[in-house]
């Protein structure tokens, strides 16, 4: 009777494992990429102590530090062991992010994972099975798109490392980052990638002002340049945003219309949204000149969505509801929305 158990047991394991074989293998690519990042890690001790390391990457190293102190006892969020080691990237992406769309909506392609639920986006730790994930959704008649990651949060199955890279952003981006990933480990809600997204961009942006004035004083040349740098973001984002409407309501009329004459309108359409980008008044224009020949698609226009489309929504709770108490806002959204 055991025997025969047991046999049923394996069988069953033996279909899962069959019909589920592209998952297994994916959550084993990513683990071991993850552990080949957690094992090459420095205890970032090691980084401070060493003489041949620069005074600048030992005072961001010494900021997120203080960030991650901050974020904890004055924003309430986890406390983890996240950032108390670094990985030397060595200039180079360690991790590729596919996303994939309807050509003629904004119809997300969604892989779905265990724990985390339906997911609008698939990361790689090696390019070339990026490249190959990204083949696969244009052979689905997809718009499709790639991006490296400057950082990420594995929702406390790993202590998070600093990638190196992260050290090149300026005081408050770099803290924007770290707080924004820290609400994830904090509020994470399965199959709303949307609203995680915005949450932690919405809290990340309200916090790194808090810190920043704290500790360096609102007349600060630290936090001038910040404020500067997050006005010409606002003003960027309003205007893809804008861009999303503008598509998203050329696509609601498409029906009855021949697939070539979509085609043309929506690349019309983005073409306009992308020359009028010289409209806007920067205080940084440098980022305007990475658009010289670059032709985004939907995928692009649903990444402004799925970080920032909901900040209007939770700035009304926020000053509502909460009078602009940060933590009060946290502690509610923490207790109405259990993490995982």
């Amino acid at each position: 009777m055991k025997k025969r158990i047991g046999l049923i047991v394996l069988i069953i394991i033996a279909i899962l494992v069959i019909f589920n074989f592209d998952l297994i293998r994916y959550g084993i690519r990513q683990a071991s990429g993850q552990i080949h990042i957690i094992y090459n890690a420095r205890p970032v001790e090691q980084y401070l102590n060493d003489s041949t390391v620069s005074q600048e990457v030992k005072d961001k190293l010494r900021l997120v530090d203080d960030v991650k102190a901050f974020a904890h006892e004055r924003l309430h969020l986890a406390e983890t062991d996240n950032y108390t080691e670094m990985y030397d990237q060595q200039g180079k992406p360690v991790l590729w992010v596919v996303t994939g769309c309807e050509p003629f909506s904004f119809q997300p392609y969604q892989w779905t994972f265990p724990v985390l639920g339906s997911v609008p986006y698939k990361g790689f730790f090696k390019k070339h099975l990026a490249d190959q994930e990204l083949e696969v959704i244009k052979s689905k008649g997809l718009d499709a798109g790639m991006r490296t990651v400057g950082g990420w949060s594995t929702l406390g199955w790993f202590n998070d490392p600093i990638l190196s890279e992260m050290l090149n952003r300026s005081n408050g981006d770099l803290a924007n980052l770290i707080i924004h990933e820290l609400v994830h480990s904090t509020i994470f809600v399965k199959d709303s990638v949307e609203f995680n997204e915005n949450l932690a961009s919405f809290i990340a942006d309200k916090g790194t002002l808090i810190y920043m004035s704290e500790k360096y004083g609102t007349d600060s040349d630290e936090m001038k340049s910040y404020i500067n740098e997050e006005n010409d973001n606002k003003k960027f984002i309003k205007h893809m945003l804008t861009g999303y409407d503008i598509l998203n309501s050329l696509y609601l009329s498409f029906d009855g219309v021949p697939d070539e004459q979509k085609l043309s309108k929506k690349e019309e359409a983005i073409k306009s949204i992308i020359n009028n980008l010289d409209t806007l008044k920067l205080y940084n224009d440098n980022r305007l000149s990475n658009f010289k020949g670059f032709v985004p698609n939907n995928t692009y226009f649903m990444s402004f969505k799925r970080y920032q489309s909901k900040q209007g929504k939770l700035d009304s709770l926020f000053n509502k509801e909460f009078d602009q108490e940060l933590v009060n806002f946290i502690e509610y959204l923490k207790n109405k929305h259990p993490y995982l």
